[in-house]
């Protein structure tokens, strides 16, 4: 034997281990001491870590949304700098553009944006909502009922159709056609490369009817287990990658009965084939009334184990953080902060600024003194309104550092809340100046 080959024999070189689901894990540190009562008569809120192989996420977490690889007018270094601990990117449109394989072959969705930290990817699964029913990115969180088992909006053509091996999508790019399926989603996931990716599901509005929903329901569980199934093989077939925690989704819209079944079905599941491969954690997904949001998440909190996290998909405003982490939800994702921004609504500690208005002109201090964002500690709300009212691109850069910053740093504040053993107050605080006293206790009330 050539005596380089000896040498290579003798100093046992290690091999890269294989991906294995240890390498992802969730701990609770710290329980609230009040709040929203799971069966057992425990509060559902809690504070706690999630470890990925890109490091840990401290919980309750916001996760800002990057939908094709970038906080959109941000760098990613501006993402960590405003406290960002991982961000969101959608596997449907990364899919249409630049490509899985591109980002795969770049090393994965946090190499190819040169972000460091934990990634998420979300399925498609709200694509097929969005491009189904033609509402783009707004589902209503008011409407309750509808005559017509499928919904689309007026004047709007339906990009998805979804039948039960999975979901035909019309690209809005250019109208080619694609076909979604669970392994499909499995497989685009993977070669993205995000440390925690979501199952294929179907995403419903408020406005379906109850028979469309307990259908809907039934067949997100049967792709659920055929994602299970895809999961583990992508894992086996991908050993030079990292472990990629798989999340299941819970549907079921306003349902009671829907949610909890939905969950428990999720908390048991494996894969028919790979019948020791389980869900890593939970997304709840699909339309929430607002008015009961955290009625449903602790539904479906009361339902999901303790020792895995549970992610609440699309939400970000103060009042609906208060009561989904009340209720259970561990971190969120919304594109609604920075999308909002680009508009010139801002946050700040008492209630919604428009930096375009003209009282905004000759105001020459922060726009929120209360904030600690770049933005606010080195330009001032003058500054901002010209920016926008000259239609200058540093407009929605300066705009979505504040806005970002604003709900990740609540959300901060939430965090240390439960800890100390203060949450009450600062619910009350915070909702208080930002909406009103009278809706602080009103959601005291109905949150106690």
């Amino acid at each position: 034997m050539p005596q380089c080959l000896d040498r290579r024999v003798n100093e046992r070189i290690p091999l890269t281990p294989p991906p294995s689901p240890t390498d992802f894990g969730f701990t609770v540190d710290h329980q609230l001491a009040s709040g929203v009562p799971g069966s057992d008569g425990a509060p559902l809120g809690r504070a706690g870590t999630i470890r990925t192989p890109h490091g840990e996420i401290q919980t309750p977490a916001f996760i800002p949304v990057g939908t094709k690889a970038t906080v959109k007018a941000l760098l990613p270094e501006t993402v960590g700098q405003l406290g960002g601990q991982a961000v969101l990117a959608n596997a449907y449109h990364l899919f249409l553009q630049p490509g899985s394989d591109l980002v795969d072959e770049a090393g994965g969705l946090g190499r190819f944006m040169n972000w460091s930290g934990p990634t998420f990817t979300d399925s498609g699964g709200f694509q097929v909502m969005s491009l189904g029913v033609g509402f783009k990115k707004v589902i209503s969180m008011t409407e309750t009922a509808h005559s017509d088992a499928e919904v689309i909006a007026k004047n709007k053509e339906r990009l998805a159709h979804v039948d039960e091996e999975g979901v035909t999508f019309k690209s809005f790019i250019n109208g080619d056609k694609h076909r979604f399926t669970p392994e499909v989603s499995m497989e685009i996931q993977h070669q993205l490369g995000a440390d925690i990716i979501f199952a294929f599901d179907e995403c419903t509005t408020l406005l379906n009817t109850r028979a469309y929903q307990e259908d809907s329901v039934a067949r997100t569980a049967r792709w659920a287990v055929r994602c299970l199934d895809e999961h583990a093989r992508q894992t086996d077939d991908r050993s030079h990658r990292p472990y990629q925690a798989l999340f299941g989704v819970v549907q079921g819209a306003q349902y009671e009965d829907l949610r909890r079944s939905a969950a428990r079905g999720l908390a048991d599941m494996t894969g028919a084939q790979a019948t020791d491969q389980q869900f890593d954690g939970f997304g709840i997904g699909g339309a929430l009334e607002k008015s009961e949001l955290g009625t449903i998440v602790s539904w479906v909190s009361d339902e999901l184990p303790d020792s895995k996290p549970r992610h609440l998909l699309g939400i970000s405003e103060p009042d609906d953080l208060f009561a989904a982490i009340a209720a259970g939800a561990d971190t969120f994702d919304c594109v609604a902060p920075s999308r909002q921004a680009r508009g010139g609504s801002m946050y700040s500690a008492t209630g919604r600024i428009n930096a375009k208005a003209a009282r905004q002109r000759r105001r020459f201090e922060a726009l929120d003194p209360e904030c600690d964002c770049y933005t606010c500690e080195n330009y001032t709300a003058a500054y901002l309104h010209h920016l926008f009212k000259a239609k200058e691109m540093l407009a929605s850069t300066l705009a979505t550092i504040h806005n970002e910053r604003y709900i990740v740093r609540l959300v901060e504040r939430i965090r240390a809340s439960i800890i100390d053993g203060t949450f009450t107050e600062l619910r009350e605080e915070v909702l208080g100046r930002f909406y009103s006293p009278e809706f602080a206790r009103a959601a005291a009330a109905k949150h106690a």
